[in-house]
């Protein structure tokens, strides 16, 4: 790194730097990945435009705890933080997106308009633009072109995953058990080691395209991964918290995974995933009419570890997002902060992990169950016997989506990819008039794509709603474009 740009070292001196409130720019980047180092370019040259303004670097894959708390999946990654607070991101090697939001951060530019010649790094080197925009074109390394590629080969998937189950517990780590090649891999081995369990595992830096691959099919930046029978548990952090509170054995207990040598009979009941509630539980009067009162406080009641918006383990925020993507208004319980509640309720319903969820007072099961039951279609079944939610019809759903934004496009791919060319000309007509729009990708959904059709009657995409009511397609929409109507018909 160059320039004026400080390589951040820890979560505690990045802390220092961005609670002072000024302008802070974050790279995270990989030693492995080309886009971050032609980037890196840009980004220096930008530090000396703006010296008011830090500049911080931040390689993913050494700092998991930084990267873990900016939600990062992917290198080069900005992060922009102002007051203390982040205020924009971007993914990919793009440097003119780039030049424009460290100038609107910095202050340096006006909200919509473009950043001046000198904040995009032409004043110290002509050639830098060109050369990374073109990298980027080759290499598929900006968001447009990692968005318009398929994702993982399915034969390097296959791999993967047979990677993944090859063990019941598997550890992806740099260098091997006997001789770690990080910190964090070696303090997750004796984890593991301190459990007493079996594992496998894997070293990442004898495979690159293993390294790279498991990244975008975990959707986890860094290494160590620990996996549990095919699910992943998370990082280093995790994996500390997880043994600390006890809620590593309790994983692998339910998993049916026992310390060598453990002649420790499985918990009843969590085959099944409804333990159900035993007559005799042993619990005080008291405490059993509390539990009750809060398993039947909601419809649906999920005692988590955390809050919805802040889980604190992977499993909690797993059941979370299933229940948010079936749309349903739940309530929840941290258990970590009430210890009689987190005990009690092992007890009272014969489940002993967390999360669990309840639906009108019955135990469905943890975030196994419920994501098997998703899977399978029964949840939602079970959430329409139950009243929970209304079984939707396909009208139903098109007229949502279609209302979902003041102005909506149906096109094929997205605003960033378009994957035909007219949808390429609609996106490009809208973005110059600087209307603002919501977009759905017909290609990802058959069912919406062809009912679209005949609910609208008109046959092809893409199509241009506004307030719900049809436009049109590409031919009309340049036409109004042209005509210098179309910012004036999608703002009447």
């Amino acid at each position: 790194m160059s320039g004026s740009v400080k390589d951040v070292k820890s979560k505690a001196e990045l802390d220092n730097i961005t609670k002072s409130g000024e302008a802070v720019i974050i790279h995270f980047w990989a030693s492995w990945c080309d886009a971050s180092k032609q980037m890196d370019q840009v980004f220096s040259h930008l530090s000396t435009d703006f010296p008011n303004t830090h500049f911080l670097t931040v390689e993913a894959e050494e700092q998991p705890e930084i990267s873990e708390a900016f939600s990062v999946s992917s290198v080069p990654y900005f992060v922009f933080v102002k007051d203390g607070k982040t205020v924009d991101t971007l993914e990919g090697a793009d440097p003119s997106s780039l030049a424009t939001k460290v100038a609107r951060v910095a202050g340096s530019a006006n909200p919509g308009e473009p950043a001046a010649p000198a904040s995009l790094g032409m004043a110290a080197g002509p050639t830098v633009l060109e050369t990374v925009k073109e990298f980027a074109k080759e290499n598929g390394s900006s968001p447009q072109a990692n968005q318009a590629q398929p994702g993982l080969s399915d034969t390097l998937k296959n791999r993967l995953q047979q990677l993944i189950d090859s063990h019941p517990i598997m550890l992806f780590m740099k260098g091997n058990p006997e001789a770690p090649r990080c910190g964090f891999s070696q303090k997750v081995i004796d984890i593991l080691k301190d459990e007493n369990v079996k594992f496998g595992t894997f070293d990442i830096l004898s495979d690159n395209e293993v390294r790279d691959g498991l990244k975008l099919l975990s959707n986890w930046p860094t290494f160590p991964q620990l996996y549990c029978k095919g699910e992943l548990l998370g990082g280093c952090d995790i994996a500390i918290a997880m043994h600390e509170s006890g809620e590593l054995k309790e994983v692998f207990r339910d998993h049916g995974i026992d310390a060598i040598g453990s002649v420790e009979a499985k918990v009843g009941g969590s085959e099944n995933g409804k333990g159900g509630i035993t007559q005799s539980t042993g619990l005080s009067t008291t405490l059993t009419s509390r539990l009750e009162s809060l398993i039947n406080s909601s419809p649906v009641m999920l005692f988590m570890k955390g809050k919805p918006t802040e889980p604190k383990c992977g499993f909690s925020g797993k059941v979370v997002a299933i229940l948010q993507e079936e749309k349903v208004t739940f309530e929840s319980f941290d258990i970590l902060t009430d210890e009689e509640v987190r005990q009690g309720l092992k007890v009272y319903s014969n489940w002993s992990s967390y999360p669990q969820l309840y639906i009108k007072g019955e135990l469905i099961g943890g975030s196994d169950i419920v994501l098997e039951m998703q899977k399978s279609g029964e949840l939602k079944r079970i959430l329409v016997e139950k009243g929970i939610v209304q079984k939707e019809t396909l009208e139903d759903h098109l007229k949502s989506l279609i209302t979902s934004s003041p102005v909506m496009l149906f096109m094929k791919g997205t605003p960033d990819a378009p994957r035909c060319g007219f949808s390429s000309k609609v996106v490009n007509a809208l973005k110059e008039k600087g209307v603002s729009f919501g977009s759905f990708d017909i290609l990802s959904d058959e069912e919406v794509r062809q009912g679209l059709k005949v609910f609208s009657n008109w046959p092809t995409f893409p199509q241009l709603y506004y307030k719900g009511e049809l436009i049109g397609g590409c031919d009309i929409i340049l036409e109004l474009r042209d005509n210098g109507e179309l910012k004036s018909t999608l703002s009447e």
